[in-house]
């Protein structure tokens, strides 16, 4: 399994294949619904050098202050798919090389991934728990006071973070659309195998 240094160079982007397990070392950002709207719909958003920082890590963290600082409790990936409506124009506003969520993202992400030359990386097997380990530093935080710990934007530094697989690759192949295609065609072989008929319907409940 291969170890990608963050940011991410448009080499290691076109080099990454769907389905490729990996992870990623360096510096990333974190961020929710409000990242995307507020940076979407008011221009408000981090002042940070996306070129340095690229990867967007979806997530709202549990984090707790300590004497020396904020340390991460938890870090479980959430549903990036929820995002797909802001999706694109991030991509494009902020040139992100790399996203990093849960499930999947919708054909207007994935055509700004392709435009821009980045991946959507996708969590499996893990949870947040395993993953705060694998966070060696919280470098920097905005909107603190008035997002909340949850909505507000974390700057991590991570080692061997993950293991993610590439979801959708920076040619915009979705995996799970493919996945989901591979599926359909072998279901009518199924059926028959399991003595379906090709005219059953299933049963309507209203409730």
């Amino acid at each position: 399994m291969r170890d990608i240094k963050l940011p991410m160079s448009e080499a290691d982007v076109k080099s990454l294949e769907l389905g490729e397990m990996i992870t990623v070392s360096g510096l990333l950002f974190t961020g929710r619904s409000r990242f995307h709207i507020r940076s979407v719909e008011d221009n408000i958003y981090p002042d940070l050098d996306y070129e340095k920082i690229n990867c967007f890590f979806h997530v709202g963290p549990v984090m707790r202050q300590t004497d020396d600082g904020w340390e991460v409790v938890s870090c479980e990936p959430t549903s990036s798919i929820r995002f797909e409506r802001y999706g694109a124009d991030v991509v494009r506003k902020f040139k992100l090389r790399t996203l990093i969520g849960k499930t999947t993202m919708g054909p207007a992400t994935a055509e700004a991934l392709k435009e821009v030359g980045g991946v959507y990386l996708s969590k499996i097997g893990l949870s947040g728990n395993a993953l705060k380990e694998q966070v060696k530093k919280v470098h920097d935080v905005y909107f603190l006071e008035e997002l909340g710990k949850t909505e507000c934007s974390w700057v991590y530094e991570v080692d061997h973070f993950g293991p993610f697989f590439v979801a959708i690759d920076a040619n915009g192949r979705n995996y799970f659309q493919e996945l989901a295609r591979d599926a359909e065609s072998k279901m009518p072989e199924i059926e028959r195998q399991l003595g379906i008929p090709e005219d059953y319907t299933f049963t309507e409940v209203n409730g």
